[in-house]
């Protein structure tokens, strides 16, 4: 009885193991091909003049912030320095326990100020909206906590443009990625949400709130959350973007068509997944409304933002990740395999739904599973080396290649010895650190099915900064 469940689920978990590599791989190669068309693009364009041409369009960016205060005037200053010609921050501080507001205030010569608000998004109570003397593209509203989808509800209740972005208040957008980022909406006018790709700044250096010097963190967890980064970013959304597949925007960085969020609702302040959310909510309300749209990422805008690096910090963070996965794929369940919402549902749900959801159960019963094969004495060679191929090699293999891509392509860690140290890092992963995420999403889809848990706290370190002309900070 126990051979035979035991053979049952060894065939389970390298049948999954092999469906999701072999998906993994697909992606990579559909990524490859459109990475190298994008870049010969890139090289043949101004972006600049596309937008003169174009008529950039104003853009509203929305901050929330919540005990921020460690980094928020570099990320308002990185802001406020972007390369685009008409746009306004607006910083929700979500009633924040530290000196955010404080400190927001005190850099910024806030003063109160009025600004009636342009659609009816309902938030926690506002309690005061503030403008900058010094920087007048600069406004603050600072109200009740609610969370970060309540606050982005309160910001975006406030947009008097047509297109806003949405980012974390710790991150730091290079000069160029808002002219980047919007060039995906001149070019095509059905696009009603575009990403771009997130790079991690631990290890980089950062003057005037823009990152001067890339480098690899020296922290191994962070390390590891570089090749994370890549492979999810390179591999992975370049891939779905190519199939017409997105179905994940990073709330750290996003831009919208400010009517079709609107009249989708706005944010969803019930679940800590409120970026998918969105962004699979969009994908229904345009299917369901006979709506011509698209939903694209672009891997040339970027934003920095600072990893855990800690083990419970991190950990909390993933938690977070898969409970709120599982909460929208459970809540637009009915998309799933439906015909009716084209590749997302026949193609992206299913894949999130049974490899990306479920896959931590599954992993967890197989690597059980073969420890217990193992100790008994019924793995033969061929069985052993399988599993080790599928589900250790073959990972690191599509880590080492998402590096590949990046240098490729965009090139942002030039130095060899950086190469040689990620090449390393995506070995340790595999081996360790992946068991170790496979726990934690475990946690997350059970804190799902209990309907427990919340954001909890990220403790900044704030960035590594160099001197300025005067000797300051940067």
């Amino acid at each position: 009885m126990l051979a035979t469940l035991l053979d049952r689920l060894n065939t389970l978990a390298l049948g999954y193991f092999v469906l999701l590599n072999g998906l993994y791989f697909l992606t990579t190669l559909v990524a490859l091909v459109a990475l190298r068309r994008y870049t010969g693009r890139l090289r043949a364009l101004d972006t600049g003049d596309v937008l003169h041409l174009g008529g950039a369009p104003p853009v509203t960016l929305l901050a929330p912030a919540y005990n921020e205060e460690a980094t928020c005037v570099q990320s308002v200053r990185s802001l406020l320095a972007l390369e685009y010609a008409d746009h306004e921050v607006l910083v929700i501080n979500d009633g924040s326990r530290d000196g955010t507001l404080a400190t927001l205030i005190a850099a910024y010569d806030l003063v109160p100020a009025t600004r009636g608000p342009t659609a009816d998004i309902p938030s926690r109570p506002v309690r005061q909206l503030y403008r900058s003397r010094s920087h007048p593209a600069l406004w603050v509203l600072d109200k009740e906590n609610g969370g970060k989808a309540d606050a982005l509800n309160a910001g975006l209740a406030h947009v008097r443009t047509p297109l806003f972005c949405a980012i974390d208040a710790d991150s730091l957008l290079e000069r160029d990625a808002l002219s980047r980022i919007v060039r995906l909406f001149l070019e095509d006018d059905r696009t009603v949400a575009a990403g771009g790709i997130i790079r991690i700044i631990n290890g980089c250096t950062v003057r005037a709130g823009m990152v001067t010097g890339v480098g690899l963190p020296d922290n191994l967890l962070a390390r590891i959350q570089v090749v994370e980064y890549l492979r999810s970013f390179l591999s992975g959304r370049v891939g779905w973007d190519a199939l017409d597949g997105t179905l994940i925007i990073s709330g750290a960085f996003g831009m919208f068509k400010r009517s079709a969020v609107v009249a989708a609702g706005g944010y969803d302040p019930t679940t800590v997944g409120e970026d998918m959310e969105l962004v699979v909510r969009l994908h229904r309300h345009c299917r369901e409304q006979g709506i011509p749209y698209r939903i694209a990422f672009a891997p040339d805008p970027v934003a920095w933002t600072e990893c855990p690096e800690s083990l419970r910090i991190l950990g909390r963070q993933r938690v977070r990740w898969q409970r709120g996965l599982a909460e929208v794929l459970w809540r637009h369940r009915r998309m799933l395999g439906h015909p009716r919402y084209g590749i997302i549902g026949m193609v992206a749900m299913p894949y999130y739904f049974f490899l990306e959801m479920l896959g931590p159960v599954i992993e967890a019963v197989g690597f059980l599973a073969f420890a217990l094969t193992v100790a008994l004495g019924r793995a033969s060679g061929a069985y052993v080396v399988a599993f080790l191929l599928l589900a250790f090699a073959l990972g690191t293999a599509l880590s080492v290649a998402a590096i590949g891509l990046e240098e490729l392509t965009f090139r942002r860690y030039p130095r060899t010895s950086d190469l040689g140290k990620l090449m390393l890092t995506s070995v340790v992963e595999a081996v360790g650190y992946h068991q170790l995420s496979t726990w934690w999403r475990l946690r997350g889809l059970w804190a799902a099915l209990r309907q427990r848990g919340g954001w909890g706290e990220m403790t900044r370190k704030g960035f590594a900064t160099a001197p300025t002309a005067d000797g300051g900070p940067g």
